[in-house]
């Protein structure tokens, strides 16, 4: 006999109400995906390594791709999509943009979130601060001294 392993779970995704059933063993990123098509976060390396898949839980970055969606009944979610406000992105995706941050786009959106973590917890964060707290989070395309660039210029503007 098939047991129904199916629940509700209510949370703030990217600061409105979100209500949806999931499989209890499905991840954050599938449902993010199938069910909110939110797709800034992507699957790469499907083992918490590489970042692509980070979302915000509570004002902690997660891998998406680990982290079941089941803890997130009752959290509060960001995602890169919801940093943008107004129509005006993010002033941390406008430095990305700026500061040629990414070449292909594919880790940039898990290096904004890890950047608004960052920023969070250590407004003036130096270049080897930078490089440890960002050093989850793997660029395929090594734009990794434009992205500490972004990062410091966001920085600026952060403590404005």
């Amino acid at each position: 006999m098939e047991q129904n392993h199916r629940r509700t779970i209510r949370f703030k995704l990217n600061g409105r109400t979100a209500i949806t059933e999931i499989a209890t063993h499905e991840t954050l990123l599938e449902v993010l995906r199938r069910d909110f098509s939110l797709f800034g976060g992507r699957e790469s390396c499907g083992q918490g390594l590489c970042g692509c898949c980070t979302a915000i839980v509570d004002g902690i970055a997660v891998s998406g791709c680990l982290y079941l969606a089941a803890f997130v009944d009752g959290a509060e979610v960001t995602t890169v999509e919801g940093l943008a406000s107004g129509g005006k992105l993010h002033s941390i995706q406008e430095s990305f943009i700026a500061n040629c941050g990414f070449q292909c786009g594919f880790c940039t959106p898990g290096f904004i979130l890890m950047t608004k973590e960052l920023l969070e917890r250590h407004p003036q964060p130096t270049t080897d601060e930078i490089r440890h707290y960002l050093s989850g989070n793997l660029c395929r395309c090594a734009a990794y001294p434009d992205i500490v660039r972004a990062v410091k210029a966001a920085a600026g503007e952060h403590n404005r």
